[in-house]
């Protein structure tokens, strides 16, 4: 016969609660970094301001590896180039440039549109099997997202909109690249975080080197916005993210994360002023309601599996 030990079944359930508290940090911290990345384009480009918070967020990561007694030596490279040009480059450094004409809560729902690129990579790649609520739900959010783009009228922010939906796609991209990496082989969690960003920054550097035109005014909001960027949302919060996702399935981490829209949607309205339009509006209500709806279905199996 064979089980889970008491030890290793409470092991579990703690690691379970450890990722439902990192979750709620992680929920705060990406949901206010909408507004301050969003804000900070006046005094910054936008993959200027993307490679910088990135190379610091890097350095601070790669500083905390000998600190913490771990080994200066990356993790297998090909994983770890993968998610960094995925989830550093392809999300950070999109879904920056969808802000500069994009209004920072449509930006977040589409971004946030991940998890149904989860469901639908780790389908292929993982073999998680989308459930049939997951197909209705697909089906409300595919209203939705064309309600949002509305590409019978052609205009600029068509164009953010599809660049925030590539971030989403590029950050679903790398979440299967890590859970693979993290289902077949041993893998240190701080050294991934380090090196991936590293490779990313590096990557987002050279492009913001070759295409810098605008000059970087070092005002105090700009100061604080990187400081903001560098130590909370992203080597703090990739360290989250990876950590909820080695703890959780890869449907339950995407799908877990759809208060952050949420929030930045009302933050973006309370600070910004960012009102949307009649059908915008509908779009992203039927939007948060699919993903409102999977994670009410994907929950029940986490807290099923959770008091197990």
């Amino acid at each position: 016969m064979t089980g889970s030990t008491p030890s290793s079944a409470m092991q579990n359930r703690n690691t379970t609660l450890l990722a439902v508290l990192a979750l709620i940090a992680l929920a705060l911290i990406w949901s206010y970094n909408w507004i301050v990345t969003k804000s900070v384009l006046r005094y910054v480009g936008a993959l200027d301001f993307a490679a910088l918070r990135c190379v610091l967020g890097a350095l601070l990561l790669l500083a905390l590896l000998p600190l913490t007694g771990r080994s200066l030596k990356p993790p297998p490279w090909r994983a770890v180039l993968a998610i960094g040009l995925l989830q550093v480059v392809g999300m950070t450094g999109l879904s920056q440039l969808a802000l500069v004409s994009g209004d920072a809560g449509k930006t977040a729902v589409l971004v946030y549109m991940m998890p149904f690129w989860v469901i639908l990579l780790a389908a292929l790649f993982l073999n998680e099997k989308p459930r049939p609520p997951q197909y209705a739900a697909g089906l409300v959010a595919a209203l939705g997202l064309l309600l949002v783009l509305q590409p019978w009228q052609w205009h600029g922010n068509l164009r953010a909109s599809l660049l925030a939906l590539a971030a989403g796609l590029a950050w679903a991209g790398g979440s299967v690249v890590a859970k693979r990496a993290f289902r077949h082989q041993a893998v240190d969690l701080l050294s991934l975080v380090a090196w991936q960003m590293t490779i990313g920054a590096a990557a987002l550097a050279a492009l913001a080197a070759a295409t810098h035109q605008t000059p970087i005014i070092w005002s105090p909001y700009m100061m604080l916005a990187l400081g903001y960027n560098a130590v909370l949302a992203t080597a703090l919060g990739w360290g989250l993210w990876l950590f909820i996702l080695r703890a959780l399935p890869a449907g339950v981490a995407g799908l877990s994360t759809l208060v952050i829209p949420v929030v930045s949607v009302l933050l973006a309205w309370w600070l910004l002023d960012e009102r949307p339009n009649l059908a915008e509006g509908c779009g992203i209500a039927l939007i948060l309601l699919a993903l409102m709806a999977l994670g009410s279905d994907t929950w029940r199996a986490g807290l099923r599996r959770f008091f197990r």
